[in-house]
């Protein structure tokens, strides 16, 4: 059943998608700011950048265990205690993170962060949800997917900023006086639902939630840790990955035959959530990958520091922001959500096609301006109608188990978009590499003339015949390693963009017309 108690106007509202925005945001930031402060941390830390990945590693592995359940933990204590707990739980633990002094304890608070972070996505979404009129669902989710995407993009240059001006530590407790407001708004203005029932100790589901950890767990592991571990190679990542996929299956089995499910998984017979939880895995694969491998070209081809890195990103973030409230709009005026999804995709497409086609050595922040606004664009007409899509037919409680999936699915799409990136950009370029080198032929008088050149510019500079020659070969050296790492991240762009390519006519077969459109107010 709906509940229309929770339904809000006014000024109450307003501080509701605030509080809502600020704690989505939170956990967001959360995500990608590490990653700009790793070098840093691994440095004082003392220990090598495999072992610091675990700080990453822990905090999304928490962040997808704790997701699904998120729902079932609402109607259990109370979404107003629920969610002012969490982000509690969230703010002293980035405290502890700020404070930590070895690996294990950085890594143990990262893993409770995520704990308490996971559930700020969710419920933020359910309460913004909930809390505007069905007419208005369009624009409610078009506000908070502001904050979806805009907060991927905030993490990169916000952290290289705190790490060049003061130390890594403060990207954790930048987070205590955002939490310490939005616990005190939490508690002042959200409601808990009327149709919450509690279960009794007997009818928790235990078993369903060790299954879900271990199924979740060992996934995100092998997606972040396969790649520098060489995949099957490694017996960690095979058992693994058996424990993965016999993990889901019985997780699966439980949650069917069990009366009072952890995640209840009849949700999906849903239509228009089923298809929604597909597309947000691909809408997390392309915002997440894309995200991912931007920030990483120019700073290891073009020799960025982080924070240039980062506000490259800031056009493409202004953009979508811009487009969400255009979006909700045309949603509310009953726009087919479909064909804006498959708008979307395609100007995805575009924007992929583009970063292949500039992509050189000396590509400048001025040729990337263009083709990430259009990224910007196309994030916009996705993000708005997959939510409103997936959570459209959706009332009462069905709502929040709705949104535990998609932002279930947008994380693990993310995860995989990385972990294929990274795996690709890996083995692609020992391809190219040899490649560029059997066409490179020594006794070519260009490659020749091109040694001598270099050879009598390092003699210039008092270098001896000998090493002069060494040290040109190692330059011929590196600028073929370097073309070969361009054409590795042109073919990333080139796969992502045939990827959305792909799912357009799926997307124009399979979403039935009306599916998704927002319900005017007199239904």
């Amino acid at each position: 059943m709906e509940d229309n108690n929770l339904v809000e106007y006014g000024a109450k509202r307003v501080i509701l998608t605030i509080t809502a925005i600020m704690c989505a945001l939170l956990e967001i930031v959360d995500t990608t700011i590490v990653n700009v402060a790793m070098n840093d941390m691994k440095g004082s830390l003392g220990v090598s950048l495999t072992d610091i990945a675990w700080v990453v590693t822990a905090y999304a592995i928490a962040n997808v265990i704790v997701v699904p359940m998120t729902s079932w933990l609402s109607q259990q204590f109370g979404r107003r205690n629920y969610f002012a707990a969490s982000i509690i739980i969230f703010t002293i633990s980035s405290f502890l993170c700020g404070n930590a002094t070895t690996l294990w304890e950085i890594i143990l608070f990262r893993f409770i962060q995520g704990l308490g972070g996971g559930a700020l996505l969710v419920t933020s979404q359910t309460i913004i949800t909930e809390s505007y009129p069905p007419e208005k669902r369009g624009l409610a989710q078009a506000i908070y997917g502001m904050g979806v995407i805009v907060g991927p993009t905030l993490g990169p240059p916000l952290g290289g900023y705190i790490i060049d001006n003061w130390s890594w530590p403060y990207i954790f407790y930048i987070n205590i006086p955002i939490g310490i407001i939005a616990t005190l708004l939490a508690i002042s203005f959200v409601k808990s639902p009327k149709y919450a029932e509690k279960s009794k100790l007997s009818q928790v589901d235990f078993l369903g939630i060790i299954l879900l950890a271990i199924a979740v767990g060992s996934l995100q592991y092998v997606l972040e840790h396969g790649q520098q571990d060489d995949w099957f190679s490694d017996s960690t990542i095979v058992t693994l990955s058996i424990t993965s996929f016999f993990g889901f299956i019985l997780f699966i089995w439980r949650e069917m035959v069990f009366a009072h499910p952890i995640v209840n998984l009849k949700v999906l017979k849903d239509n228009n959530l089923a298809i929604g939880t597909i597309l947000s895995f691909v809408l997390g694969f392309g915002l997440y990958g894309s995200t991912f491998v931007i920030p990483i070209y120019t700073q290891s081809i073009l020799g960025w520091t982080a924070t240039d890195a980062g506000l490259l990103l800031i056009p493409s973030s202004i953009m979508t922001a811009f487009m969400m409230p255009i979006i909700g709009t045309l949603l509310q005026r009953g726009f087919e959500p479909k064909y804006l999804v498959a708008g979307g995709f395609f100007v995805f497409f575009c924007y992929s096609l583009w970063s292949y086609n500039i992509l050189t050595p000396d590509t400048g922040s001025e040729h990337f301006f263009w083709p990430l606004v259009v990224r910007g664009v196309g994030l916009g007409l996705l993000f708005v109608p997959i939510t409103t899509l997936s959570l459209s037919s959706l009332k009462g409680q069905q709502i929040g188990e709705g949104a535990a999936f998609t932002g279930m699915m947008r994380q693990l799409g993310g995860s995989f978009g990385i972990a294929i990136i990274t795996t690709f950009i890996s083995r692609w370029t020992v391809d190219h590499r040899k490649n560029l080198v059997t066409h490179l032929d020594s006794s070519d008088y260009d490659v020749q003339s091109y040694i001598e050149q270099m050879k009598m510019s390092f003699i210039g500079k008092g270098f001896a015949p000998n090493e002069a020659l060494n040290k040109a070969y190692n330059l011929l050296d590196m600028q073929v390693t370097k073309q070969a790492t361009v054409l590795t991240y042109m073919d990333v762009f080139l796969y992502l963009g045939v990827m959305f390519l792909i799912c357009i006519p799926f997307i124009l077969f399979f979403i039935k017309k009306g599916a998704g459109k927002v319900i005017s107010a007199g239904h």
